[in-house]
């Protein structure tokens, strides 16, 4: 497994060694052991998993506390644009994002800590999307931020104007009229 930072602290992009052959692929997608060694400790309690459609925009969701979500994702079908916002009042990367290309080809795997604004877009016709989770989801701590707000500077690579998004989500506000629940100098993996 390579380990390949980001320009945010914790936010990491996960490379599995792929052993393929006339047969197929084979990989191993998570090791606790070596995750908790090369990127921090961590108990994922739940896994999920949707199906969407190309041009669909989930997020940018997160937990708020005390039922704060850290996320490793992956794309098992298809391809996505998978976005993590740092959201952690104080913190000197507030409001800037890291995107990666998430496919079922690369096999990339990406880690979204706690205090950070997740969600994709759909690039290919259809798309599986996995996460663990380290913490259960809690309905009444949903939080958002929008997805469409272009401040944030992301670059979906589709067309904004004919995205598919939930009446949730398009109710999210904007980062500049969200009042953050994180703090950077809080930790948030504290129990």
């Amino acid at each position: 497994m390579e380990i390949i930072k980001t320009d945010i602290d914790g936010v990491v992009i996960l490379k599995p060694r792929v052993f393929a052959d006339s047969r197929g692929y084979f990989f191993e997608s998570y090791s606790k052991k070596i995750f908790d060694e090369l990127v921090r400790p961590v108990t994922f309690l739940q896994d999920n998993e949707s199906c969407s459609t190309k041009g669909v925009m989930r997020g940018l969701h997160f937990q708020r506390p005390p039922f704060t979500q850290s996320k490793l994702v992956r794309c098992v079908k298809g391809a996505v644009l998978d976005v993590a916002v740092d959201i952690r009042k104080g913190s000197p990367t507030y409001g800037r994002h890291v995107a990666v290309e998430l496919t079922e080809d690369n096999h990339l795997q990406f880690f979204v800590p706690r205090g950070f604004a997740h969600g994709f877009a759909v690039l290919s016709d259809t798309a599986v999307f996995q996460y663990k989770c380290d913490n259960y989801y809690h309905p009444e701590a949903d939080g958002g931020i929008s997805i469409l707000d272009n401040t944030l500077g992301i670059d979906w690579h589709i067309d904004q104007g004919k995205a598919i998004l939930s009446e949730k989500d398009l109710r999210h506000p904007v980062l500049a009229d969200f009042d953050s629940p994180f703090d950077f100098n809080t930790d948030l993996y504290a129990d």
